[in-house]
């Protein structure tokens, strides 16, 4: 930051940026100064010469030390004689945070080819494509704390790593160039018996040095080696001072999801705040003296049901993981994508992504899928969208689906946008679930 900023006077910052301008400069500082505590990436010179594996090598290093081999066959190869070489939780010795610290490069200068899968017509990389790297990326860092002392030389590692959830994802105002070199790092924060926290983020060089893209925290679960039980990971011991103030703060963060969970709006009632808003909706939407069950659309309002846009998706095997599954990054990334097209299409301007709520990822998903994505606009406020995208697997000869992933992303347009309004009371409840994500999100 140049040092002239120092001395600007914050009031009158809607002046000089304008309005929206001010609050995204406003939420990078709060970004940079945010309570979740990770390793600086500065752990190695921050000057931008550095030399890091590029994300395809790790994941090329990472299927090696997993024994798996690239090329697909309907029957992947058995790992069922791994299982005897399942360490219990006693012989796994304790490590740091330092231990599964790395780092890695997209590296969008040198690699045109790479280029062109990352860039959008406008010159800035996809965000979509960087949370796909993202999610491998955590899967890097977990493989690199799991350390089994007893394992013979040459044996494959004996588990699975799979993506249980993506807790919150925020953006600073640095919009990644799509021709340049983005790095991806990361470490293990927190454990539990069987799963691991990991929080990794983006940096790209602006003005010769390295600056916040966005940073997430991803649940991971740690798998036997042929994915059908739960598997012990080493417990982590903190190396220093900083090491015990990020692991305390894991801690925390499960006990919050917890609360969370157990106050969903799918599980008890709302609360007395949010029923006396269904019943101002109620007011909004029905005629004077109504007694059927007429509704009225008032004016500059939209139904929710007429919100959503629509995609169905075949998933093939490019998008498989280690299990012959659909790899989450994947569903990430498309689910990203047709919100953001959504919120185009909804405010019929180009939309910014600000926040990306909890992920959760309920159930495996084949490679001989249909994934149907459809997401609706739940809740407004002002020039905010809030979207929650819903995904399907379809079984195409029995017409069946049964949903695998749900997903909430805020959005901001540059004017205030139509305001969206539920109909039925499922649609309130969504509509109540979506402005707690919002009010979340502008925590």
């Amino acid at each position: 930051m140049s040092p002239g900023l120092k001395f600007i006077d914050f009031s009158i910052m809607p002046v000089l940026l304008g309005a929206r301008s001010c609050r995204r400069f406003l939420k990078t500082r709060m970004l940079r100064k945010m309570t979740i505590k990770h390793y600086s990436s500065n752990r190695r010179s921050n000057s931008p010469d550095n030399q890091y594996s590029t994300i395809a090598e790790i994941k090329e290093k990472m299927m090696k030390s997993f024994g798996l081999e690239p090329g697909y066959t309907t029957e992947p190869k058995s790992r069922e004689e791994l299982l005897k070489y399942q360490p219990k939780f006693e012989d796994l010795p304790a490590r740091s945070m330092q231990d599964s610290f790395s780092s890695a490069i997209i590296p969008l200068s040198t690699d045109a080819v790479l280029q062109d899968k990352y860039i959008n017509f406008r010159g800035f990389a996809r965000l979509g494509r960087l949370l796909e790297d993202m999610d491998l990326f955590a899967a890097w860092c977990c493989h690199r704390h799991l350390k089994v002392p007893n394992l013979p030389e040459g044996v494959p590692l004996p588990y699975s790593i799979v993506t249980v959830l993506v807790d919150r994802i925020d953006f600073t105002s640095v919009s990644p160039n799509g021709t340049q070199d983005i790095r991806l790092s990361g470490h293990v924060s927190w454990v539990g018996s069987s799963s691991m926290e990991v929080v990794v983020w983006l940096e790209q060089v602006v003005n010769e040095e390295y600056q916040k893209i966005t940073r997430a925290l991803f649940l991971m679960a740690a798998r036997n080696a042929t994915n059908t039980a739960a598997a012990p990971v080493n417990p982590i011991q903190p190396a220093n001072e900083e090491e015990k103030v990020i692991l305390a703060g894991g801690a925390d963060r499960k006990k919050q999801r917890q609360i969370l969970s157990a106050q969903s709006v799918f599980k008890v009632e709302p609360n007395a705040e949010e029923q006396s808003l269904i019943y101002q909706l109620y007011k909004r939407t029905t005629p004077v003296e109504q007694t059927g069950q007429q509704r009225l659309l008032p004016p500059n309002c939209i139904w929710m049901h007429d919100s959503f846009q629509m995609s169905t998706i075949p998933s093939f095997p490019e998008h498989r993981n280690q299990n012959n599954t659909v790899f989450g990054g994947f569903l990430m990334r498309s689910a990203l994508e047709i919100s953001w097209a959504t919120a185009f299409l909804y405010c019929k301007a180009r939309p910014q992504l600000e926040h990306i709520s909890d992920i959760s990822f309920q159930k495996p998903v084949s490679v001989n899928s249909f994934i149907k994505m459809t997401a609706y606009v739940v809740y407004t406020k002002e020039n905010y969208l809030q979207i929650m995208t819903v995904a399907e697997v379809l079984d195409a000869y029995t017409g069946s689906r049964v949903t695998t992933n749900a997903f909430h992303y805020t959005f901001s347009a540059p004017d205030p946008v139509t305001e969206v309004l539920p109909r039925s009371y499922h649609d309130t409840m969504w509509y109540i679930n979506g402005r707690r994500k919002f009010k979340a999100s502008r925590g």
